[in-house]
């Protein structure tokens, strides 16, 4: 019998080598489904407002309740917004902005409370009772649809424009900036992405 008999091989070296020669298809999944981490990959899917609007004083966007008292917008800072803007009467396009407005912030979870819903209502016509009901909790306020147009769309409100107030979805951040707008009927799901993101990375609101 040998009085020095051999060791078995470790095993380290030959893991080692394993590894190193299956961390880049790691790494190159790990970029491919998060686009976060793409060079130049986009991270939201709405668009950025650039630069910010901040949101106008009361002189200069008239805003009352639907039942006509005059609304102070301030009063809702520290709440991150989701914001539309349509007729009084709330045509199915309407309906269908209230509904992702209402589905997106249901679906924030423990984050609900730091959301509110606004719907801006451009003109006088009473809002059917059953829109009322089916969107209760909705922030619902009168203003007047030229001011509005400068803060949300960015422009004088004209034939050309109308549709720059009418279409979208955005979101106002809690300092009361305008900062993200979605196109005609988006996605629900992304929006709540992007809130997402937007509620996680946030010390505000």
């Amino acid at each position: 019998m040998s009085p020095n008999p051999e060791k078995p091989r470790s095993m380290k070296p030959l893991l080692w080598v394993l590894l190193l020669s299956i961390a880049p298809v790691i790494a190159a999944f790990i970029v491919y489904f998060n686009p976060a981490l793409q060079p130049g990959g986009a991270t939201n899917y709405g668009t950025l407002v650039d630069p910010q609007r901040p949101m106008p004083s009361a002189q200069d966007l008239t805003v009352t309740t639907l039942d006509g008292q005059p609304f102070d917008l301030a009063s809702l800072k520290g709440q991150w917004l989701l914001v539309t803007a349509d007729q009084g009467a709330c045509p199915e396009s309407c309906a269908k902005k209230l509904f992702v407005l209402r589905n997106t912030h249901a679906m924030t979870g423990k984050n609900v409370k730091r959301i509110s819903r606004v719907w801006f209502v451009t003109d006088d016509a009473d809002v059917p009772e059953k829109v009322l009901a089916a969107y209760e909790g909705t922030i619902m306020l009168r203003a007047a649809p030229d001011q509005l147009s400068q803060f949300l769309a960015g422009q004088s409100l004209s034939e050309d424009a109308s549709e720059g107030l009418l279409e979208p979805i955005w979101i106002i951040d809690p300092l009361g900036n305008l900062m993200m707008q979605y196109p005609l009927e988006p996605d629900p799901l992304k929006v709540r992405k992007d809130l997402g993101r937007l509620l996680h990375n946030s010390r505000i609101g």
